[in-house]
C-alpha cells in the first residue's frame, strides 16, 4: 500500500495524526498531493462550513474560541482553520502558534490549524480549500474558516465558505463605511462583537441602514428585499431571500454566542430549503476549476518557456525592436495551442 493510500484510510479512520499530516502536504504542495485531494473529494460534502471576517481588532478569533467549544459541549466535532498574513521571509505562517485556542488546547475534538496566505488575493489560496476538503473528509460536523481581514481581502472567503459572517467593532463609522467596499455584499451575518463597548448601539444602527439601502438597490444581488424572518421560517415561501441579521456579541463572556450560532442553524436550513447550498457549491466548484486550470496552464507555459532558454533572450529582442510581447507570446503559447487542439480535433 503507498504513503498517500495509508493516509487516506488513517484519515478516514479518523486518525488526528494522519489528518494534519494530509494538510501539511497540502500547504506544502508536497509531490502526490494532488491524488490525495482527489481521492478525499468523494468523501466530502457533509460539513457546514462558516467563514468568520472582519477588520482586525473585531474579535474574531475570541468568537471563533467561543464558537468551537460551544459546538463541543452539543457533541459536534469542529475543524478551524485560521489563514493567517505570511511571512515574507518563510512564507510561514507569522502568527506563531499552531495551536492558540486556550479553551480548546487538548481537545483533539477542536482540530485548529494556522495557515498561511502565501501572498494569494484575499488570503485565501487553493490550499485552503483543499484543507477544508480534508476535514470534510475527516469527518468534522463544522468548519471554520477565520481570515485575517485585511480591507477587500475578506471576499475570497465566499469560495470556500457555506454562511459568511462579517463582525464588526463597535463605535467606529469608519469600519461601517469601508464595508461598502465589497464586504456588505458577501454578509449572510452581520456580528457587532464586544458589544458592551460604547457606540455598540449605533454601530448597529448603521448596519441596519445599509443593509436596508443594499436590498432596495436594482443591484442586489442574493440578498432581496424580502426579508425572512427567523422565527417562522418553516411558515416562509421557499423562494424568500435572505436578509442578513445584525447579531450582538460579547465573544469574551460568550453572552450573544448561542443567539449567534442559531442564526448560523437557520441559514443553513435556509440554504438547504431554497437550493442555494448546491447553488453557491456549483458556483465554487467552477471557480476552483478555472483557478486550477489558470495554475495547470500558467506552469505548462513556463515549462515550455524554460525549455527554450528562459525569458531574457526574448526581453532582450523586444528592447531591441526586433520582437513585441505580443509575439513572443504567441511564438511560446502555439506549440502547446497545436497540440491541444490536435488531441481535441482526433
Amino acid at each position: 500500500m503507498s504513503e498517500n493510500e495509508t493516509l487516506i484510510d488513517e484519515l478516514l479512520a479518523g486518525k488526528h495524526r494522519a489528518l494534519a499530516r494530509v494538510i501539511t502536504k497540502i500547504e506544502n504542495r508536497s509531490p502526490g498531493y494532488r491524488e490525495l485531494v482527489s481521492q478525499l473529494h468523494e468523501h466530502t460534502g457533509h460539513a457546514e462550513v462558516i467563514g468568520i471576517t472582519g477588520s482586525p481588532g473585531a474579535g474574531k478569533s475570541t468568537l471563533v474560541d467561543k464558537m468551537a467549544a460551544t459546538y463541543r459541549d452539543r457533541g459536534e466535532t469542529v475543524g478551524v482553520i485560521a489563514i493567517d498574513p505570511s511571512s515574507p521571509f518563510t512564507g510561514g505562517a507569522v502568527l506563531g502558534d499552531r495551536i492558540r485556542m486556550a479553551s480548546n488546547v487538548g481537545d483533539m475534538d477542536v482540530f485548529f490549524r494556522s495557515m498561511s496566505a502565501r501572498g494569494s488575493l484575499g488570503g485565501l489560496s487553493t490550499s485552503t480549500t483543499d484543507a477544508v476538503k480534508a476535514l470534510d473528509a475527516f469527518g468534522k460536523d463544522k468548519i471554520i474558516v477565520e481570515t485575517v481581514g485585511a480591507g477587500q481581502n475578506e471576499i475570497e472567503i465566499v469560495k470556500t465558505a457555506d454562511t459568511v459572517a462579517v463582525l464588526v467593532p463597535p463605535g467606529s463609522g469608519d469600519d461601517v463605511q469601508m464595508l461598502k467596499a465589497g464586504i456588505l455584499e458577501i454578509a449572510d451575518i452581520f456580528v457587532v462583537n464586544k458589544a458592551d463597548m460604547d457606540g455598540a448601539d449605533r454601530t448597529v444602527k448603521e448596519l441596519r441602514e445599509m443593509v436596508h439601502m443594499r436590498d432596495a438597490s436594482p443591484m442586489a444581488g442574493h440578498h432581496g428585499a424580502d426579508a425572512i424572518d427567523l422565527d417562522g421560517m418553516d411558515e416562509e415561501p421557499e423562494d424568500e431571500e435572505w436578509e442578513p441579521p445584525i447579531i450582538e456579541t460579547v465573544a469574551k463572556t460568550g453572552e450573544g454566542v448561542d443567539e449567534f450560532l442559531e442564526t448560523l442553524a437557520a441559514h443553513a436550513d435556509w440554504l438547504a430549503e431554497t437550493g442555494e447550498l448546491d447553488e453557491r457549491a456549483s458556483q465554487r466548484y467552477a471557480a476552483e476549476i478555472r483557478t486550477l486550470l489558470r495554475e495547470d496552464t500558467a506552469a505548462l507555459i513556463e515549462e515550455e518557456l524554460e525549455a527554450r532558454g528562459g525569458l531574457d533572450e526574448y526581453v532582450e529582442a523586444v528592447l531591441k525592436r526586433e520582437t513585441d510581447p505580443y509575439s513572443v507570446a504567441d511564438e511560446i503559447v502555439t506549440p502547446v495551442e497545436e497540440c491541444v487542439r490536435g488531441k481535441r480535433d482526433e
